[in-house]
């Protein structure tokens, strides 16, 4: 026997000893140890976190409901289908989508800027789109209204044009893009940046166009995060009040919002109504979030 034969057969010995008695140990473990072992803290995390879904989200929707359910059916139809409040939901629901849209359109095109464009300030520009979350809605709806208003400072050239930005649905759209783009532009620049580039590549070779690439390549792959974006800018924009309160003028039958018509009825101490007018609002921007999550669902599906 030669000295390596010697020393190979104890250490094989050994490994397949240590080996046998480690799966021997994890196969006498009971199944609900091995899997806290594998997440730690699972059960803790999760009470916390069901705490606090429960206390900041279901409760107070739970007390919304029942406070309109306490006008009955004939009351509650009563208070929140009004034709005043028919009215205040078309032009939320108007403005919102179409904010939504130029939104999305033009999140996408400022985060493949920022994503795919090394240029001079583009750290300062990638830190301006951030600006309209820590800016309060209220400042920027007083801005707004100042800049287009007959003789602000752009008013008093659009105006005569044609272009009413101030006490208009236009003026309404214009502060809610204001309030919503950075939710455009964050959830759609990281799944620029993560795109593979040489299939890109690969297309230009063969022969498509910049067009025919982005089309074909590109929008496929970040659609669903497009779509994600267009439904957090019309969730923000559904429920906006501080921006377009200023710039509305609040005419009723005309940009009157629904967020302004329940202060509305808030400040006439109208409190079941008001939250009558806030449930329908709520199953809205609900109704619409399935929508838009069902439709990304399905554009996910179809560009794997």
């Amino acid at each position: 026997m030669t000295p390596e034969s010697a020393i190979s057969i104890p250490l094989d010995g050994i490994r397949l000893d240590n080996e046998l008695s480690l799966d021997e140990s994890l196969s006498g473990l009971p199944a609900r140890r091995r899997r806290a072992e594998v997440l730690p803290g699972f059960g803790v995390s999760g009470a916390i976190t069901g705490l606090v879904v429960t206390a900041l989200v279901i409760l107070p929707l739970a007390v919304l409901v029942l406070r309109a359910a306490s006008l009955g059916p004939a009351g509650f139809v009563a208070a929140a289908w009004t034709p005043r409040a028919r009215a205040a939901y078309a032009v939320s629901l108007g403005a919102s989508v179409a904010a939504a849209a130029i939104s999305s359109t033009l999140g996408l095109v400022v985060a493949w800027v920022l994503a795919r464009i090394n240029f001079p300030g583009r750290r300062l520009l990638d830190s301006l789109v951030d600006v309209p979350l820590a800016l309060p809605t209220a400042v920027a709806g007083l801005v707004y209204s100042t800049l287009y208003v007959e003789k602000g400072w752009l008013g008093r050239y659009l105006v005569p044009l044609g272009f009413q930005g101030a006490y208009s649905r236009a003026g309404i759209v214009l502060v809610l893009v204001f309030v919503s783009l950075p939710f455009a532009v964050r959830v759609v620049q990281p799944v620029i940046e993560s795109l593979d580039r040489d299939t890109e590549e690969a297309a230009r070779i063969l022969g498509a166009s910049r067009l025919q690439t982005f089309f074909k390549v590109v929008l496929p792959a970040i659609l669903p995060a497009v779509l994600t974006g267009f439904a957090l800018a019309l969730a923000r924009s559904l429920g906006e009040y501080g921006s377009v309160v200023f710039i509305s003028g609040n005419m009723p039958f005309k940009t009157e919002i629904a967020p302004v018509l329940i202060v509305s009825r808030l400040e006439e101490f109208a409190y079941a109504e008001a939250t009558a007018i806030a449930v329908v609002l709520l199953l809205l921007s609900i109704g619409l979030l399935v929508v838009v999550n069902v439709l990304q669902q399905r554009v996910a599906r179809a560009a794997q």
